[in-house]
């Protein structure tokens, strides 16, 4: 390995590695993500010193992490996709015929220690967890990695409205989990 390499990847390699856990909640993927940050600095060594080394590859490393994302959703089993029919029934709990909330959203308080933080975030990551798939990619995405939705409709292969749907479900789903899980 080139020594420059080398020395890129002693300096930066554990906070490249902190960065894709934290998005990806996988140690393996994360590992992965970050090996193939490392190949591509070094196969396309384009590295020109006008921002910093650390920068630099974490521009590549966002991303390998959205590459490794979309890769998951288009391989993702029929039987994951979301039954379009039982998402719409869901939305008669948050709304009455005239489109108005049945129960006003109650406001989630945002932690305001380490210990409260660290609570919520696993709250948090068990809501995202119960996301049909394709809703949790599309929150990720947007919400996450400020993906445009342009981007996002190729990736995933949607429709502009199907994305803002799909996207509107994730939203409404994580704050009904949210409400019911999350107490201060």
């Amino acid at each position: 390995m080139d020594s420059k390499v080398n020395d890129w990847f002693n300096a930066h390699g554990d906070y490249l590695y902190r960065f894709a856990l934290a998005r990806l909640r996988d140690t393996h993927l994360a590992e992965d993500v970050v090996q193939e940050t490392m190949l591509a600095a070094i196969k396309n060594n384009t590295f020109e010193g006008e921002s910093s080394v650390k920068t630099w590859l974490t521009g590549i490393l966002k991303h390998k992490i959205i590459d490794m994302q979309r890769k998951q959703i288009r391989e993702q089993p029929v039987s994951d996709l979301v039954d379009l029919e039982a998402a719409e029934s869901t939305m008669d709990d948050f709304f009455d015929q005239s489109g108005h909330w049945l129960d006003k959203p109650s406001i989630i308080n945002m932690p305001d220690n380490a210990l409260e933080q660290k609570q919520f975030l696993t709250v948090l990551d068990t809501c995202m967890n119960k996301l049909p798939a394709k809703l949790k990619a599309i929150f990720m995405l947007r919400d996450v990695h400020d993906e445009d939705n342009e981007n996002i409709c190729k990736a995933l292969e949607i429709s502009a409205t199907n994305a803002w749907v799909m996207l509107y479900r994730a939203r409404m789903g994580l704050r009904k989990c949210l409400e019911l899980n999350w107490t201060v």
